[in-house]
């Protein structure tokens, strides 16, 4: 059975985890990843830190900007040197967003920051909540999440088909935020 209580904030639980997190760990520290970012409020999100990654899952990492070319120069000089680096940014929502992604030591790393406080990101919201509901449901219900990602399912729309979801698992799955 998962922890109960982990602080995602910090890559502290990292260290002791799976195979896979303690790879992330000394990836994003070797790389000094977090610490480049630090003035972004930086946290890893997504399969890696709840346990459901499959072998494609790459290292998402959310950031919050105020001044968006600021942050758009702080990755592209810290990150460009990175094998297959790219970057841009795009609005989604009406929200603009700065994305780079480049291979570390083999590793696909994403780091996706817009004028949002981290904490109430969706990526970070859907992961507390995908991690409330590994810990309530078991591993049983673990498994199938990754069956069904290795199919193809992101992680939103896997969590949907197996809690019935009806239209967008993206939306639905905050209606289990502080449940």
């Amino acid at each position: 059975m998962a922890k109960t209580t982990v602080n995602f904030d910090t890559l502290d639980y990292l260290k002791t985890g799976n195979a896979r997190q303690r790879q992330a760990y000394l990836i994003l520290t070797q790389q000094k990843v977090i610490e480049k970012l630090n003035g972004f409020t930086p946290i890893l999100v997504g399969t890696i830190p709840i346990d459901i990654a499959i072998d494609t899952s790459d290292l998402d990492i959310i950031c919050c900007w105020n001044d968006k070319q600021a942050f758009y120069a702080a990755v592209l000089d810290a990150f460009n040197e990175q094998t297959e680096f790219r970057i841009r940014d795009y609005s989604m929502h009406g929200t603009n967003c700065v994305v780079a992604n480049f291979l570390a030591d083999g590793v696909e790393i994403e780091i996706f920051g817009q004028n949002i406080p981290t904490r109430q990101q969706m990526a970070y919201r859907h992961m507390l909540i995908e991690h409330k509901l590994l810990t309530e449901r078991g591993d049983f219900f673990r498994q199938q999440i990754i069956d069904l990602k290795r199919q193809g399912y992101k992680t939103e729309p896997a969590f949907g088909k197996l809690l019935g979801l009806q239209t967008n698992p993206y939306e639905e799955l905050l209606t289990y935020e502080g449940t």
